[in-house]
């Protein structure tokens, strides 16, 4: 292998965080799913996340997501979801992104109007809905997963703050969902590294005394997720906007408030009898942005209330790019990320997806 070559990005962004789309440079990953290709890069080929989400290239606080082909015939595309904490199966804003990258990109060729398709996450098939007025993708309409609520209002001791009550729901990742104004936080940005440590805190504290378990999926790993919820302001009969801030562990505050925070939040609501099918939730992040959650029918599975949604938001392309990868550069390192590079040059780069 050469000492350099390249990977192929779109950089894009939807409330403020930023997805990084790997469009081409990788080679065909093993599994016969998306889940199982995720797996692979988790267990064998995690050099890619680590080079894309921290120095030279990136920051903690971005993601990355990789294009990759589709193994169910309904779907357009494929993407794999990287991020600090590791490996989602499935996320909002990161799927708003996507959707867009690949409309951009003319993976997915871009009509005017409404248009549906198919993505495959390692959750399984999202379907897409895109509004594109005058050549521009305005709007991403995507199914959030199957959210319920785990635990209702329980109370843990956390050095340092005290007594602190939350609530847990499963989004697609399990969330801790606790009051802001309980913990003397009104969610603006000059607040941001105040939640950073009081979320660290919590989250510390609530793996350190119990895990979670999915009905389904079993074990998905100690909880992630913080989300600082503000008051709720009804806007009309069926619309709602609350104040939201979504936390990432380790250190992570992101800048929007995540697609599955807001499906996390609808749950809660429906859970608490405050939400009906059909009623709306804009939350609103510390850098004003807004992703707007629908709940759309509710569902029992075993004892939950298992709440359906869709997350609305928009996405911003902002470069198109190809990195230089240097495996002698000192600060690079290609340490389980070599073997999955392509040979690929830049200027015969073709995305991964035909």
């Amino acid at each position: 292998m050469s000492g350099e070559l390249s990977l192929q990005l779109i950089d894009t962004h939807a409330g403020g965080d930023v997805s990084r789309i790997v469009v081409g440079g990788i080679n065909a990953l093993p599994g016969e799913t998306v889940r199982q290709q995720m797996e692979y890069l988790r267990d064998d080929a995690d050099g890619l996340r680590e080079l894309l989400i921290n120095e030279p290239f990136g920051i903690p606080e971005m993601s990355v997501d990789l294009i990759v082909p589709p193994t169910d015939p309904q779907a357009q595309a494929g993407y794999i979801i990287m991020e600090v904490m590791g490996y989602p199966i499935y996320s909002g804003s990161n799927t708003i992104c996507t959707a867009t990258a690949v409309l951009e990109s003319g993976l997915v060729p871009k009509k005017e109007g409404h248009q549906r398709f198919v993505l495959e996450a390692p959750a399984g098939l999202v379907h897409i809905d895109a509004y594109v007025e005058n050549g521009v993708v305005e709007a991403i309409t995507c199914e959030g997963l199957p959210s319920y609520i785990d635990t209702y209002r329980a109370t843990i001791h956390v050095p340092s703050i005290g007594h602190v009550t939350y609530s847990v729901a499963y989004s697609g990742g399990f969330y801790a969902l606790v009051d802001a104004t309980e913990l003397g936080f009104a969610l603006t940005r000059d607040e941001e590294s105040r939640l950073t440590m009081c979320a660290h805190a919590i989250v510390e504290a609530i793996q350190a005394e119990r895990g979670f378990s999915h009905y389904t999926l079993g074990d998905v790993g100690p909880l992630p997720f913080l989300h600082f919820m503000g008051p709720v302001e009804q806007v009309a009969d069926d619309f709602y906007r609350s104040r939201s801030a979504t936390y990432v562990h380790p250190g992570v505050i992101c800048r929007s408030t995540t697609g599955t925070g807001t499906s996390a939040r609808l749950a809660l609501m429906h859970h608490e009898g405050r939400i009906r099918p059909g009623d709306k939730l804009e939350t609103v992040s510390l850098r004003e942005t807004g992703f707007i959650g629908e709940m759309t029918g509710t569902r029992k599975e075993g004892a939950y209330d298992v709440v359906e949604n869709t997350i609305t938001g928009k996405s911003y392309v902002l470069a198109r790019s190809d990195i230089v990868i240097n495996c002698s550069d000192p600060i690079v390192r290609c340490d389980s990320l070599h073997h999955i590079l392509s040979d690929v040059k830049p200027n015969e780069a073709q995305l991964v997806v035909e």
